[in-house]
């Protein structure tokens, strides 16, 4: 029996690649394409679907989320959840999986990835493509000592991790774009860094305090 594969997806552009790599394989068949949450729910509670497949679900849907829609999915079918997404952070992999979706892969990672992974969890395991796999590593890995900023070069830090400039920040705290540029210097050579992209990655893995 082929493997029943439902796509969840308001991407064109991805709908079309996984149909064709789905369509490519001999050992499983598209079940269903549906660009929003809500409907892909809709057939499911008029049983409308495979009662068992697995369904490739976006994070980024219009209306309700991918993410929200995982506890409504298990409620209603026997389905196994492979999140596909852009977003690679903490928090919305671990909320993913511990809504109960069975795997979760970025989209970054590439159609062999997506392969790969609807393989290993119609064989009954969970697939994390590696960059998603680190950050749950980073996530459970034991601490190091935190870096402890100035609280000023930490409010800098932490407005430019929210995507402010140097001159949104200057008005803000009432210094000049010269004295955060200072701060910023200063902030760098304590954190061991050398540019924003590293501070900020620092921040969020909260090796700063």
């Amino acid at each position: 029996m082929k493997t029943q594969i439902v796509l969840v997806e308001d991407d064109a552009v991805v709908m079309d690649s996984v149909r064709q790599l789905v369509g490519f394989q001999d050992d499983m068949e598209a079940a269903g394409e549906f660009n929003s949450a809500e409907a892909y729910l809709e057939q499911l509670k008029h049983n409308s679907l495979p009662q068992k497949h697995i369904v490739l679900l976006d994070i980024g849907l219009p209306g309700m989320s991918g993410l929200e829609a995982i506890s409504s999915i298990k409620e209603l079918g026997d389905v196994d959840i492979i999140m596909l997404s852009t977003y690679e952070e903490e928090d919305k992999i671990l909320a993913a999986l511990k809504s109960g979706a069975t795997s979760y892969i970025s989209k970054r990672a590439g159609l062999k990835a997506i392969l790969e992974g609807i393989h290993i969890v119609k064989n009954g395991g969970a697939y994390l493509s590696p960059r998603i796999a680190r950050e749950i590593v980073n996530h459970f890995a034991p601490s190091a000592e935190k870096i402890e900023l100035p609280q000023r070069q930490k409010e800098i830090l932490t407005k430019l991790a929210e995507g402010s400039s140097y001159k949104e920040i200057a008005e803000e705290l009432h210094i000049s774009v010269e004295t955060v540029r200072s701060h910023v210097k200063k902030m760098y050579r304590l954190l061991q860094v050398s540019n924003k992209t590293e501070a900020i990655k620092l921040l969020n893995n909260r090796g700063i305090r």
